[in-house]
């Protein structure tokens, strides 16, 4: 089978050392299996698109020597191939209007999921009038959603106690990440996804969305997240610092080092292309391919 990578950053800022660990790993394990790894630019929420962060993620991948295959999608473009599939998923009743605010959620919930209150289903049992301001939500039933993960191993939800009827459009018209990643993934041919393990639990929403559209799933491989001091991942929202394109040697040596490839300090002094030489030739070694 032809392996398909990807790698998709939000353009909220520019990259830093978490993101580069994601980076690294999902390079490493398509270049390492001969396949192709995508870039695509998860800008679907706007609203939190900083101005000028897509070139400079580019840029700063460039600098480390990251080479991308085809077309770089960005997400903005594609509203209507994700109303496309939106419309599909409500013509089937699967995707439902709602017209609950998160307040009335957090008062009139009966559960909480893995990832907080799990919504009561109140316009799915009382279909709301629509001419006002809605999202749409999937429903989902308690059926037991597995999937293999290449370090986690098998990763099991009840759909309905554990994760509970999602949103796939805010009320703004704008697309879950969920449904335009999972969309995203299906039509570039991803086969596999390598991320952080902080997403492991969105995985199963991707994956219900793809099998309700008949869309082919890819393998998923989560790997550990970067923190920082006190413990919270590393990410803009805890203030991580912009990497330096100036220091990509030592940049990468870290990520390495990180994802415990156990780099030599010899290779502090190589060249970019002689880094990533040996960067692969090491993944195959400490991670195995499904």
């Amino acid at each position: 089978m032809t392996y398909i990578g990807r790698f998709a950053p939000s353009p909220t800022g520019p990259l830093h050392f978490g993101s580069l660990v994601a980076a690294v790993a999902s390079y490493c394990d398509a270049k390492a299996n001969q396949g192709k790894w995508l870039l695509r630019i998860e800008n679907v929420d706007t609203t939190r698109e900083v101005n000028g962060a897509a070139h400079a993620i580019r840029t700063c991948l460039t600098a480390h020597g990251f080479q991308w295959d085809d077309e770089v999608i960005v997400q903005s473009e594609r509203s209507q191939i994700y109303q496309k599939y939106l419309s599909q998923l409500i013509d089937s009743k699967i995707a439902y209007p709602c017209v609950c605010t998160r307040k009335q959620i957090e008062e009139d919930h009966h559960a909480i999921g893995i990832e907080g209150y799990i919504y009561p289903r109140t316009c799915f049992l009382n279909p709301p009038n629509t001419d006002s301001a809605h999202t749409w939500r999937m429903h989902v039933s308690h059926q037991q959603l597995s999937f293999q993960d290449r370090l986690a191993n098998t990763v099991t939800h009840d759909m309905a106690n554990d994760i509970g009827d999602f949103i796939l459009k805010r009320a703004d018209g704008i697309y879950s990440y969920h449904l335009a990643t999972a969309i995203d993934d299906a039509l570039q041919g991803v086969t596999h996804v390598v991320r952080g393990e902080d997403l492991l639990h969105s995985t199963s929403r991707q994956l219900i969305i793809l099998q309700a559209l008949n869309l082919p799933t890819p393998q998923y491989m989560h790997i550990p997240v970067v923190k920082n001091a006190d413990g919270e991942k590393l990410s803009k929202q805890t203030k991580a610092k912009a990497l330096q394109p100036i220091e990509a040697v030592s940049n990468l040596f870290q990520a390495f080092d990180f994802l415990e490839l156990n780099p030599p300090q010899s290779l502090k002094n190589a060249s970019i292309s002689a880094i990533w030489e040996w960067a692969l030739l090491n993944w195959r070694q400490r991670y195995k391919f499904i």
